[in-house]
């Protein structure tokens, strides 16, 4: 007995006819997609899953963070693999050329190398092996793409434009910036849980905060800002942040530090994303170590950003380098808070004296004659160069140049006004077109 058309129609390829009965769908093949069209954006679960990467230059480079951030078991076959690549942390690199077979077990594949024919072989094996595959040179003839991703608090989004590469990651990092400073609305985002983040902003130029320490602030309810925090970042901040001012003048007012960390504690207490907004690193002279302590001794969760110190950037928007191959080969950074000779001093400035490379002075401004002697007496030559940076970073920077012998005297002359910087060394004397 014949079966019913009903259930022949369901068979691919029957040639059943009848006003009732459906045709085969028409899923139309990828040709007929213009380039950048037909793309379903999809998240990959990765976690403990095999990915080949086929190449191992610049392209592969920047491909494997993203894959091993994502949990993915990273195979890389490379003839000449970077030496990026091949000293990357928590990949497999077989150093030898591609081979049918080498996708066996992989649920993604990248090919990336420089040869169109060995992507297009690439591509081929992935395609017979039902994998994914993304072709590096040639994305129409890949069966993926890689968006230009970004990451904003726990949400990660990703720009196709169609297979322009440059505008995609220009709209990337428009989104990315926009989110980071709050000009972009989250207001259905969940908020920050209650806490403390320790946050560098850097020596003074607002965009030398990190990308971390910017998207902590735009998350903030409350900040505790000290008074070489960046005063741009502050304003950028919504009317509904409560700011502190915890300014420490050099030698004038402050708000004392045990005030400061009854503050960080109170506020997160009350529920609130404390963020302490301090120059430059929060551990370097920022008494960062202490309001951790303060914080973790309540109970309080703290977080620690980074931040680039004025002792290395200062030198470095004035030209100068702190090390250099063949001049010196260390760098010693040392508080002026208090002088030679004094009680609370944990400096041995004879020791300093000896050194024969570079020294970087913070919080010397009034004492720059003093600091100076007490090094030529430790033996240090009087003709060492001298480089003063005041407002390092920031569109008011002022270099002075001199020597160890009369150094205090020019700072005195010029009115040498903090936040300054003194570098002391021979790399004192370069300049960026020497």
């Amino acid at each position: 007995m014949s079966e019913p058309a009903s259930a022949v129609s369901n068979i691919p390829g029957s040639n059943v006819s009848g006003s009732n009965v459906p045709g085969p769908p028409h899923v139309p093949g990828p040709d007929a997609f213009p380039s950048g069209e037909g793309h379903y954006l999809v998240g990959l679960d990765l976690r403990g899953r095999k990915v080949v990467v086929v190449g191992g230059g610049s392209v592969a480079q920047r491909r494997l963070p993203n894959l091993v951030a994502a949990g993915a078991h990273v195979h890389v076959i490379a003839l000449d693999p970077t030496p990026a690549v091949e000293s990357f942390t928590g990949i497999t690199v077989t150093q030898r050329r591609y081979a049918d077979g080498d996708l066996e077990g992989a649920w993604y594949a990248m090919a990336c190398t420089d040869d169109p024919a060995v992507n297009e072989a690439v591509v081929a094996e992935a395609e017979r092996r039902h994998t994914f595959c993304v072709r590096a040179d040639d994305a129409r003839h890949g069966t993926a793409v890689t968006p230009a991703s970004g990451r904003h608090r726990d949400v990660q989004f990703g720009v196709l434009a169609g297979g322009d590469h440059k505008l995609s990651a220009a709209l990337r990092a428009a989104m990315s910036r926009a989110l980071a400073e709050g000009s972009l609305s989250v207001d259905d985002a969940a908020p920050h849980a209650a806490g403390v983040a320790l946050v560098g902003g850097g020596p003074g130029d607002p965009d030398l905060i990190t990308v971390r320490g910017q998207r902590l602030l735009a998350e903030a309810d409350v900040v505790v800002a000290d008074r070489l925090a960046p005063p741009e970042l502050l304003a950028e901040l919504g009317p509904q942040v409560e700011v502190i001012d915890a300014a420490k003048v050099p030698y004038g007012r402050a708000m004392k530090q045990e005030a400061i960390n009854d503050v960080l504690v109170e506020k997160a207490k009350e529920g609130k994303f404390v963020v302490r907004l301090k120059g430059g690193d929060p551990y370097v002279y920022g008494r960062g170590f202490e309001e951790l302590q303060a914080c973790v001794a309540a109970g309080v969760p703290v977080t620690v950003v980074p931040g680039i110190s004025s002792s290395i950037a200062a030198p470095a928007s004035a030209g100068i380098p702190v090390t250099h191959r063949g001049v010196t080969h260390e760098v010693v950074i040392a508080s002026g808070h208090v002088p030679p000779g004094h009680p609370d001093s944990l400096i041995d400035w004879s020791a300093m004296g000896k050194l024969r490379g570079t020294l970087v002075l913070m919080m010397a401004v009034e004492r720059v004659e003093v600091f100076a002697d007490a090094l030529l007496d430790g033996g240090r030559r009087p003709d060492t160069p001298v480089a003063m940076i005041e407002n390092g970073s920031l569109p008011t920077q002022r270099l002075l140049r001199t020597d160890l012998a009369h150094a205090g005297e020019v700072a005195e002359a010029q009115g040498l006004r903090p936040p300054a910087i003194v570098v002391i060394g021979d790399v004192a004397a370069f300049t960026e077109g020497a």
